[in-house]
């Protein structure tokens, strides 16, 4: 048995993670997901697909954040008709940050259309609803620590990451005709110390890995985040605005309505109006109460119907467009929470479009900002930065807590792999910035004496020849 692997993403950059595998002439896809922020790599996502799609065999997803799954329509579109394997919760979460996807790059490709902001003439969506609706039949979930057969030579199991609900580490097994190989995908690996989501589980042993380097740079990510998190909104109260935070609809939002319990619980902030202004983030903590065994948050704090934790009766769940439009007449004293995190899309651009040119407003901004998205270029201090066509003014207080991101630090990244009894032939360093990766890799050699390489977009890599 030969096997190889190409790097159709997730290389050298921090988004858009497809990993290749050839085991003899069976194709296995691990992630599929869409490149986001920098524009030349968002371009790729327009591209034909660098393999023939419909010569895939099989989809595995590590969890459903769109970075790692958000190509999935745009593949079937393009010929590819066979399994898509991952977890239940990743399953429930896929069809709803797939659908929001598309709606959105549906509504955006109208929107362009009608105020004529964009170059190309006939402005159109990378996939539709149509599309969604055509790859999900695909999917087939699993639990975690269930074997999977995927041919008779290759079997799959899912361990928890801890990164959002449902999110996997991907262990394959490959039985050759002399010798059993084992090769692990890390996924995006969360923090031990998450308010709601388990620490990522400890793998034995791979022969070949692949880990993920999102803050490979990062020693040591702050662990005080309500402490933070209380000091923050009582600055921007202090300021007389309001408060915005953009935050995933899936995990981030999550953590931040946990910590605002806690701190409204303890009387470090008061208690104030909290709007949750992004229709998938109510779906989606359902779909936490559904999974009740898969996170820490206790029973009673979820409530069946909004679907949300109580929070002192002062959460107000915003569903429609025209509520969403008049959160803009209120002036202080609120929070306001919606999505997408790295303000690419959603609601949540309405939001920075009339709220970034307030002296008196505060922008907290709680999760990764990868190159190229407006959060980064927030956070880098660019004065204007241009919504629906349009340079608005960045006058507001921004202020960041990196200690809610969902993933693991370096720190924890070393000490997830110490745990493997032996070293792994090869590690693979990936999705992340070049800095990250580089750290990440001169740290896996030094102190754990690895074979740690960064690949290339498109480089290919023999694994095993003759096993």
């Amino acid at each position: 048995m030969d096997v190889r692997v190409k790097f159709l993403g997730g290389a050298g950059t921090v988004t858009g993670s497809k990993f290749l595998l050839e085991v003899n002439q069976f194709r296995i896809l691990v992630d599929c997901g869409m490149f986001q922020g920098l524009k030349q790599l968002r371009l790729l996502n327009w591209d034909d697909f660098p393999v023939d799609a419909s010569q895939i065999d099989a989809v595995v997803l590590t969890h459903a954040h769109l970075d790692h799954s958000g190509y999935l329509p745009r593949l079937v579109k393009q010929g590819y008709g066979g399994p898509v394997y991952c977890t239940r919760g990743t399953a429930d979460l896929l069809e709803v940050l797939l659908l929001d996807s598309a709606k959105l790059q549906e509504e955006e490709a109208d929107y362009a259309h009608r105020k004529g902001y964009s170059k190309h003439k006939d402005p159109r969506p990378l996939y539709s609803t149509e599309d969604v609706e055509a790859a999900l039949p695909l999917v087939e979930p699993y639990s975690y620590g269930e074997e999977i057969e995927i041919n008779d030579r290759v079997k799959l199991k899912f361990f928890n990451a801890g990164h959002i609900l449902g999110a996997a580490i991907v262990e394959l097994t490959l039985q050759g005709e002399h010798q059993e190989k084992t090769i692990v995908f890390s996924g995006d690996l969360g923090r031990e110390t998450d308010p709601v989501l388990f620490p990522p589980q400890r793998i034995p042993r791979a022969d070949i890995l692949f880990v993920e380097a999102t803050y490979g740079n990062r020693e040591q990510i702050s662990t005080d985040i309500q402490e933070e998190l209380g000091q923050a909104i009582m600055r921007g109260l202090d300021r007389g605005g309001c408060i915005v935070i953009p935050a995933f609809a899936v995990g981030r939002s999550q953590a931040v309505l946990y910590y605002l319990n806690e701190l409204m619980d303890n009387k470090e902030i008061p208690k104030l109006p909290i709007y949750m202004d992004s229709p998938m983030a109510i779906t989606a903590t359902r779909i936490y109460l559904e999974h009740d065994k898969d996170h820490k948050i206790k029973r009673e704090l979820l409530d069946v119907d909004g679907g949300f934790l109580t929070l002192h009766n002062q959460l107000r769940v915003v569903r429609s467009h025209a509520d969403s439009v008049a959160l803009n007449d209120i002036k202080k004293r609120a929070i306001i929470l919606s999505a997408s995190g790295m303000m690419t899309g959603g609601r949540i651009l309405h939001h920075l479009y009339h709220r970034l040119p307030r002296e008196e407003d505060t922008l907290l901004i709680v999760g990764y900002q990868p190159d190229g998205t407006r959060g980064r270029r927030i956070l880098k201090g660019e004065p204007t930065i241009r919504i629906f066509g349009q340079e608005v003014k960045v006058n507001c207080h921004v202020e960041l807590i990196d200690g809610l991101s969902a993933h693991a630090d370096c720190r924890e990244l070393m000490r997830w792999m110490g745990a493997f009894e032996d070293s792994p032939k090869k590690t693979f360093v990936v999705h992340g910035e070049p800095e990250a990766l580089n750290a990440l890799r001169i740290r896996i050699e030094h102190d754990l004496g690895w074979n740690a390489v960064v690949p290339e977009y498109l480089e290919r890599f023999v694994l095993f020849e003759g096993i």
